[in-house]
């Protein structure tokens, strides 16, 4: 699990507009954040959380209102190619939202006391776990036992839950797509 220490974070910060020239989504997870992970020069900036080898894992737990700015889908790209499959914040930007589900990261909302809780055990703890179950839809701060609910649309979270596109999804219902335009 890795922390993000900042509050409001946009589009811009998360993929600047510098990078966006490429038309697939290979190489980006290296560009996530780059004006914060690295300097001027190109070097790692050490005390960036994403550059300590203390923080990992497949969660970045964020500050609120993330993914605000730009439509940019380069954003969601940024994230799922570095690895992350869940952000964990207590707003998104409702494209970014988005974005992310057709990228295959979800997007889990939780209250402000709950994301100061994860900040906190953190904090305390760099190895603290979350666990996410996404049938249940719920959260679970593994370190204290507490977990809150979290909201997901139906048809994304069938498609997250058998690896679905959404061109995926119309192939699966190929047989029934046709038999109805056969009526």
């Amino acid at each position: 699990m890795c922390p993000s220490p900042f509050g409001e974070c946009d589009t811009d910060q998360i993929i600047p507009a510098r990078f966006l020239k490429a038309t697939t989504k290979e190489g980006f997870g290296d560009n996530l954040f780059c004006d914060w992970r690295y300097d001027k020069q190109g070097n790692k900036i050490e005390s960036f959380v994403l550059n300590d080898p203390t923080y990992n894992g497949k969660i970045l737990v964020a500050g609120k209102n993330f993914g605000s700015g730009s439509s940019r889908e380069h954003a969601a790209w940024a994230i799922a190619g570095y690895g992350f499959r869940v952000v964990v914040s207590s707003f998104f930007a409702d494209i970014f939202r988005n974005n992310a589900l057709n990228n295959f990261v979800l997007p889990v909302v939780v209250s402000e006391s709950f994301l100061a809780e994860l900040f906190d055990s953190i904090n305390k703890d760099p190895n603290t776990v979350l666990e996410v179950n996404l049938p249940d839809q719920t959260i679970k701060n593994v370190a204290t036992g507490s977990f809150e609910y979290f909201e997901i649309n139906s048809y994304k979270k069938h498609c997250l839950e058998n690896g679905l596109d959404d061109i995926d999804f119309l192939l699966s219902n190929k047989d029934k797509i046709e038999a109805w335009e056969n009526k």
